[in-house]
């Protein structure tokens, strides 16, 4: 389980009462949120309702489609955790340009800091003025982009040869970049509160005491049958379901399933 500071366990404690999950939950969907880069998330909790998604200013996907107060809950608690980790020191810091740092690019090519970074399970990547660089299972290459302007890189199946970004000649994948080898004495990048991602691997299982009450919400709880949903909705849900696909957040089988899930209610 990821390390926490003083101040990291002062809000796993606040967030554990005011929301009424445990704390191994709140700890959970803290590493969740900082392997997405503080800006989206992928997690896997009973007591927010299984699997979902979640990413900041846009759309929160949870097991149960229609629970818009599950769906409240989670960008909420989603969002506070990415505002404290932008605010206060949440992870132990640990040196720039090791696999524990945010920051774990090499400090002896003179990248300077990204203007682009994110992250989905075993793969980090990080945009630089001419330069991409991108963690693989620990492992660290550096790419020369080029005169590709790089507007987004998304993750497929498999390893760094399946990573693939989009510029203004379309979707190039990054193994036709050549790699970058070069030595400095460039001083390391100011540290940030981000920690590296981590495994989430302790388990989620309900347990049977205070802490696993149902999820506070900001709206009034739901009956338990299918609301009416027009087909706008469902169609405007499609969109964003593809919007989240092309941004990496989701598998095909992930997408697909959803999808279908839509089409049937039409």
């Amino acid at each position: 389980m990821q390390k926490l500071t003083s101040e990291g366990q002062n809000l796993v404690n606040d967030l554990s009462n005011r929301y009424n999950l445990s704390p191994n939950a709140i700890i959970y969907m803290i590493g969740a949120v900082n392997n997405g880069g503080g800006t989206m998330a992928q997690f896997s909790s009973p007591e927010l309702g299984g699997s979902g998604q979640w990413m900041k200013g846009g759309m929160t996907m949870v097991g149960d489609m229609f629970n818009n107060g599950l769906k409240n809950t989670v960008d909420n608690l989603c969002t506070e955790i990415s505002n404290a980790l932008l605010n206060m020191q949440i992870f132990p810091q640990a040196p720039a340009g090791t696999r524990e740092s945010n920051q774990w690019w090499p400090t002896n090519l003179g990248l300077g800091s990204p203007f682009s970074s994110g992250g989905q399970n075993n793969i980090r990547y990080a945009v630089f003025p001419n330069r991409l660089a991108v963690e693989v299972n620990g492992n660290v290459s550096v790419y020369d982009t080029l005169d590709n302007n790089i507007g987004g890189v998304s993750q497929q199946q498999g390893g760094d040869t399946s990573l693939t970004f989009s510029s203004q000649y379309g979707t190039i994948s990054v193994s036709t970049l050549p790699i970058i080898y070069g030595q400095g004495n460039i001083p390391p990048v100011a540290q940030n509160n981000f920690a590296s991602p981590t495994e989430n691997n302790f388990s989620q299982t309900p347990q049977n005491n205070a802490t696993n009450q149902t999820p506070i919400t900001t709206k009034q709880p739901e009956a338990n049958i299918k609301p009416n949903v027009s087909s706008d909705t469902i169609i405007e849900l499609i969109e964003k379901l593809s919007s989240l696909y092309d941004a990496g957040a989701l598998t095909s089988d992930e997408f697909n399933t959803k999808k279908t899930e839509l089409l049937s209610r039409l």
